[in-house]
């Protein structure tokens, strides 16, 4: 029986140690991308001048943007380091700041569209109305998940009772 034990404890221990190390690799990978689009981002800021200030405020936008939603993604895999848990939180605020990402491009879109053409300029209008019911779920999701994470356990209140 203690061998038995003795060999779960150790394949779970390598296991660990496996794991660890995908995080990590992740890890460098998200971080690495993070620092490229930052890179990219300033160097479009000084050189997008011949592409006109609209574009080129419009592509760095969406560069730092995807900044933002890397840089949530390497904090969610480093709680999920630190805490041994995988969280739904960072995920829904990565779901929430890609939406927004792209109702601030399909608004961008709509405005060169408005008055040019109606049906491309109506699909963009559903599409961003279907974004914001995206989005709002995903907002009640969130504010519905810190509430519970804020409620006491039932195991807590039930010890507290019994004190």
């Amino acid at each position: 029986m203690a061998e038995k034990k003795n060999h779960n404890s150790l394949t779970d221990r390598a296991l660990r140690v496996v794991e660890d190390v995908v995080y990590v690799l992740i890890c460098i990978v998200l971080t690495g991308a993070a620092g490229w689009l930052l890179v990219k981002a300033g160097y479009d800021l000084v050189s997008g001048g011949e592409a006109g200030v609209k574009v080129t405020v419009s592509g760095i936008l969406d560069t730092l943007l995807l900044v933002f939603i890397l840089i949530e993604l390497l904090s969610a895999v480093r709680t999920t380091l630190v805490e041994r848990q995988l969280l739904a939180e960072p995920f829904l605020l990565v779901g929430m700041i890609a939406t927004i990402k792209e109702i601030v491009v399909g608004s961008l879109e709509a405005k060169d569209l408005a008055g040019k053409d109606p049906q491309a300029f109506t699909h963009v209008m559903t599409e961003i109305g279907v974004l914001g019911g995206v989005l709002l779920v995903l907002a009640v999701s969130s504010y519905l998940l810190r509430r519970k994470e804020r409620e006491p356990e039932e195991s807590e209140e039930g010890d507290a009772a019994s004190e």
